[in-house]
């Protein structure tokens, strides 16, 4: 290429890019911001999954994956336009997740190993919403209903009808949105805590599952009830004073392991046995006593017969 000739194309190309310059500032600055937010504590799904959240390695995050097609990179983007509060009716059961979206239709797998948080029921929680632009709107916090069953897809009616926490306009700061709650008392093993979030300087909802577990349902009062039962085989021992049940330090009793009443037929506390001697036993010395003395009567009665 001739040195006139280069000079006309480089002229070309400033002319073309002068001229395009203003028509794409124009699309830019129409176009929506495509980064906004989720919760990263108690995490998210879609955060825990993506290349930020540190569990795209585990088994559930490894199917979502595979069943969206990519990697969540656009982790905080989960939005559905102009829903308008119409939540249930836009979002198909199944899909409340992914918010119907089929790039994160693999948050929607029914399976009880996602990432989770553990939480403590009545506790209060200061969720943690990561936001990279702010937005005014109304947060509302549901959590699956007791007996939810997390094998199967999540569906509207898991969810009470009203939320258990609400909060509006709640202020950015540090680049996330902290958003106080008291969860419910009554919820047990694994949860879904669903958050939703409706704009109101845009069109935007945002939807998320946090997987949760809170402590497994204990047996009430069993160990009260075997206590308070006395055993079949038991005999009262009218001949011997109980000791009383000696007690911890904090004046209640320790026990380590729940002993069976079939293999203790003796009804008296374990507590309340005395401590075994360092030494001999207390019978043997009294056996060896009287040895002792039948071995010395016995001699000295030879030897006076033989002195007759």
């Amino acid at each position: 290429m001739s040195r006139m000739s280069w000079k006309t194309a480089r002229r070309t190309r400033l002319t073309v890019a002068a001229l395009a310059a203003p028509f794409l500032l124009t699309v830019f600055a129409a176009a929506p911001a495509q980064a906004h937010g989720a919760p990263t504590d108690p995490v998210s799904r879609v955060y825990a999954c993506s290349p930020d959240g540190g569990s795209s390695g585990s088994t559930a995050c490894r199917a979502a994956i595979e069943a969206g097609g990519s990697p969540f990179t656009a982790w905080d983007n989960l939005r559905v336009a102009n829903v308008n509060g119409r939540d249930r009716q836009t979002i198909p059961d199944g899909e409340l997740c992914s918010g119907g979206l089929p790039v994160y239709q693999g948050l929607d797998l029914a399976r009880s190993d996602w990432p989770s948080t553990r939480l403590s029921p009545g506790a209060t929680l200061t969720m943690k919403y990561v936001s990279t632009i702010p937005h005014t709107g109304t947060f509302r916090m549901y959590l699956t209903k007791p007996g939810y069953d997390p094998t199967k897809a999540l569906k509207w009616s898991d969810l009470p009808e009203q939320p258990f926490a609400q909060v509006k306009d709640p202020a950015l700061t540090d680049g996330a949105y902290r958003i106080r709650m008291t969860l419910p008392k009554d919820r047990t093993g694994r949860q879904v805590l669903y958050t939703i979030w409706q704009n109101s300087s845009t069109a935007d909802t945002y939807y998320s599952c946090s997987d949760v577990v809170f402590p497994a349902a204990a047996a009430e009062g069993a160990g009260d009830r075997a206590s308070a039962s006395p055993s079949p085989t038991a005999k009262p021992t009218a001949s011997k004073k109980e000791s009383p049940a000696k007690a911890s330090p904090s004046g209640t009793p320790t026990p380590s392991v729940v002993r069976s009443t079939a293999a203790a037929p003796d009804s008296t506390p374990v507590a309340a046995d005395a401590e075994p001697a360092s030494g001999p036993s207390a019978p043997m010395l009294a056996g060896g006593a009287a040895a002792v003395l039948l071995l010395t009567g016995g001699a000295a009665l030879a030897l006076r017969l033989r002195k007759r």
